[in-house]
């Protein structure tokens, strides 16, 4: 499989993109510590759910240059498609507010993307990646549902259930997220919620893009609860899978991809 893109550049502008919700105290950490990234960053967008502890004010005070925007509907995956909209640079970071992943990552990813991938999974299991949170239940459970993914989709990643990841953003289309102004209020719509990762992973590799694995160390969160719950979380996951492989809407050319390339060309 070759590249999508034409005439991408070697030098590219990196946009992260941050969901949160009640991260106040993480953000204060978080934030600096990716504004440090060099070569530095084009943009860090922070995209808040609806906090109730200061999470958008604490972003623009302690990173006056963030771009700092609410998110439209519910979710993380909503948060996710919210900040790639709205990301102009050349590739989109998918970066988690908690202190579970390591800013200083980033060059990797990027390297990635720049040798030929259209998107760079990143991953706790390949050789230099690890994991200071993973339980070894959740390891079980990653492990069936990345056997059941390869099985699915025909792909040999080693780690499905990951959130640290990167992507050229001309592939925005092929994703085929929810439209940002889509009815449904507060209710989520397919794709957005936790499920986003899975989702990414299966429509990526229906649209048959280059994916290389760039290995990763997952710290543990620096401030609060996770909200991960293994089971209920494993059952979407599973779910997930099972609709993006026979229920068709993972494939390019549907109306909800259509929909998302209407809100890319508007963003």
């Amino acid at each position: 499989m070759t590249a999508m893109g034409r005439g991408r550049p070697a030098r590219p502008w990196v946009s992260v993109v941050v969901p949160t919700r009640n991260e106040a105290r993480n953000v204060e950490i978080v934030l600096p510590a990716l504004a440090a990234v060099r070569p530095a960053l084009h943009e860090i967008i922070v995209v808040d759910g609806n906090s109730v502890d200061g999470t958008a004010e604490t972003a623009q005070r302690v990173l006056p240059d963030a771009k700092v925007i609410n998110q439209t509907r519910s979710g993380k995956g909503n948060a996710l498609a919210c900040g790639f909209a709205a990301a102009t640079g050349d590739i989109i970071v998918m970066f988690d507010a908690d202190g579970s992943a390591d800013p200083a990552e980033i060059p990797a990813f990027v390297a990635a993307l720049v040798a030929g991938a259209d998107f760079a999974k990143g991953s706790r299991f390949a050789p230099g990646g690890g994991s200071d949170d993973i339980t070894p239940l959740r390891n079980a459970g990653n492990a069936g549902l990345n056997l059941a993914a390869n099985t699915l989709f025909g792909t040999n990643h080693s780690d499905l259930c990951y959130g640290y990841n990167a992507f050229w953003a001309d592939i925005r289309p092929v994703l085929a997220l929810p439209p940002l102004d889509a009815p449904g209020g507060r209710d989520m719509l397919w794709g957005d919620g936790f499920e986003i990762e899975t989702l990414l992973s299966c429509r990526v590799a229906v649209a048959g893009l280059t994916v290389t694995e760039v290995p990763s160390v997952e710290r543990q969160r620096i401030f609060g609860q996770t909200n991960l719950r293994t089971f209920a979380d494993g059952t979407r996951v599973l779910r997930t899978l099972l609709v993006e492989r026979f229920g068709g809407r993972g494939r390019p050319g549907t109306a909800g991809a259509r929909a998302c390339r209407g809100v890319v060309a508007g963003s």
